[in-house]
């Protein structure tokens, strides 16, 4: 498996991941891609890596910036993270989290925040964040990982494109 910035001739892969990783997910308002799409059309996708096995895109990971209220720079949103549903499983998704957090640590990130899964981002040093919040998601979603310590504290906003519908 190679991990990789993702090229211009790796947007329509990119898209049919993100479709395919959240077709069945219930809690999934299917809009991942357009996000993906948006992000990049903002210029605001920072790290954007795929995962390929056997000249095949399998898995994609975006980062961009995120506003906190208190005026923290340096903060960024991971997601959304793709795997194909035939590839899930075998360590694709948790090696695209090490390199993407890797890498936006190197450009001088602060901390990374997501909604997802506590059980499975916890593995990576995800929790949840007292003092840093997110509107209308259950906080034990909203989960955190500073890379120094931790002196943010407000409402968290995601990168505009996070609210593309199409």
């Amino acid at each position: 498996m190679v991990i990789r910035s993702e090229n211009k001739s790796d947007i329509e892969a990119i898209s049919a991941v993100t479709k395919a990783a959240f077709e069945n997910i219930a809690i999934s308002h299917k809009t991942e891609h357009f996000i993906v799409n948006a992000l990049r059309a903002a210029n605001a996708l920072t790290v954007s890596l795929v995962a390929e096995l056997d000249g095949k895109i399998v898995g994609h990971i975006a980062f961009s910036p995120v506003e906190i209220s208190d005026g923290s720079k340096d903060w960024y949103g991971l997601g959304p993270i793709s795997v194909l549903p035939e590839h899930q499983r075998k360590g694709i998704g948790k090696a695209l989290m090490k390199e993407g957090l890797s890498l936006v640590q190197s450009f001088g990130a602060k901390g990374c925040l997501l909604v997802g899964d506590p059980n499975y981002y916890g593995q990576f040093g995800f929790k949840n964040i007292p003092g840093l919040i997110y509107e209308g998601i259950p906080q034990k979603y909203f989960l955190g990982l500073s890379f120094e310590e931790n002196k943010a504290h407000g409402s968290v906003r995601f990168h505009k494109g996070f609210d593309a519908q199409g």
